[in-house]
């Protein structure tokens, strides 16, 4: 899909006015603003040993779907999802205005949906008892699967859900694509509204980690973290990333439509660039995320960086090569609290990025190998920069209102 391109000179100013997370360390603002001050993590190193995963806090889901017969038609990463949107509306104050969400786009990122555990098991251990018919395979889907499992997988039922439950009506559009989705859904929302297609949008994504078939699938690639967490710049010896499940949704708008509206924003999002270096030799990453820098536009010379740093080599240790040539950047790693939520670190940086800024300071290092330093100054640009664990590069630029 080609991007809209606004001339400088054109470009609409693009204010970020809603916030909305629910991950590992609870719901809401002020909830993760604490547990991030507190410098707290929250895993679950027994439930799929050897592996390890960051749980979704305990909610209601009630505060935000309404429904039960909606919440048990969804399935874990829809409700995560649909959660966090609501709650991104909420901040917004546009919870409930029909007019605003009649025209609200959507532009989110979502995975495939999830597998009947069960039904897979009962299938491998067939093939394992041997005497299966050549037509053994069809037969057991046609009759094991339920018939609502194939509509269950599509990746936009997260936008469907969240049209039926917060009445979001406006264009939808779903990308599918692990980390690169959800850096190109930010990408082209903001291109919509910088070029004046459109006036407000939610942008985001949702992950369910807690998934023994997702552990089975990223072990075939040897991406797991094994056996005891460590934070992400401590994995050198033992890399790999932990699943982790979480929702990240954010309003924008153009400011003279929130302006309109009288609504105050956390932050500006000034630019956001995407790239998907081959990765057929080493140091691709480090040149792909210099030339992602070099895009960006007019960077403070000591600022912040958030980072979704998977903890996965070689793709880490080259992300902290370029970091090494930024020494004055205050850097802090989501992975380390959230663990690695795939589509939904992106979104989740700059929700972190935009809520730092609005209240005046960076959350502190968690990292014991002193990659992460101290930022005492309020931070009036924060860079947000992803690498997602085998394919696709991405950074964004949220600043302060001016």
């Amino acid at each position: 899909m080609a991007e809209p391109k606004p001339s400088n000179s054109d470009a609409v100013e693009v204010w970020i006015t809603g916030i909305g997370i629910a991950t590992s360390l609870g719901e809401g603002l002020d909830a993760h603003w604490d547990a991030l001050n507190a410098q707290r993590v929250n895993v679950d190193e027994k439930r799929f040993a050897p592996y390890i995963v960051h749980p979704w806090a305990p909610i209601k889901l009630d505060a935000q779907i309404p429904k039960k017969g909606d919440q048990r038609q969804m399935e874990a990463w829809q409700r995560i999802g649909t959660y966090a949107a609501g709650l991104a509306l909420d901040s917004a104050g546009v919870k409930g205005n029909q007019e605003i969400l009649g025209r609200m786009d959507m532009i989110i990122a979502a995975g495939g949906g999830e597998r009947d555990v069960p039904v897979d098991l009962a299938i491998l251990n067939g093939y394992v008892k041997g005497n299966s018919s050549p037509a053994f395979l069809n037969e057991r889907l046609m009759n094991d699967l339920r018939p609502t499992l194939f509509l269950a997988q599509l990746s936009n039922l997260l936008a469907g859900n969240i049209a039926i439950v917060h009445g979001v009506s406006g264009s939808s559009r779903t990308f599918m694509g692990e980390e690169a989705a959800s850096i190109d859904a930010a990408r082209i929302a903001m291109a919509r509204i910088a070029s004046g297609q459109s006036d407000i949008a939610l942008i985001g994504a949702s992950h369910n980690g807690e998934r023994s078939d997702l552990l089975i699938l990223y072990e075939f690639g040897d991406y797991n973290l094994k056996d005891k967490f460590a934070p992400v710049w401590a994995r050198t010896e033992n890399s790999g990333f932990a699943l982790g499940s979480a929702g990240a949704f954010l309003v924008i708008e153009s400011r003279a439509h929130a302006e309109a509206r009288g609504a105050k924003p956390y932050a500006r999002l000034t630019n956001v660039v995407s790239d998907r270096a081959q990765r057929k030799q080493p140091g691709e990453v480090t040149r792909s995320l210099e030339g992602l820098w070099s895009r960006l536009g007019i960077l403070d010379d000591n600022g912040a960086l958030i980072t979704g740093a998977t903890g996965v080599d070689p793709v880490t240790s080259e992300e902290k090569t370029f970091l090494s040539q930024h020494p004055g950047y205050a850097v802090r790693a989501t992975g380390t609290m959230f663990g690695h939520t795939l589509e939904t670190q992106f979104p989740l940086g700059l929700a972190l990025a935009a809520l730092s800024i609005s209240r005046g300071k960076l959350f502190p290092p968690n990292d014991p190998t002193g990659l992460e330093v101290e930022m005492s100054k309020p931070p009036t640009q924060i860079v947000v920069a992803g690498a997602g664990h085998w394919r696709g590069e991405g950074m964004a630029l949220v600043e302060a209102i001016r």
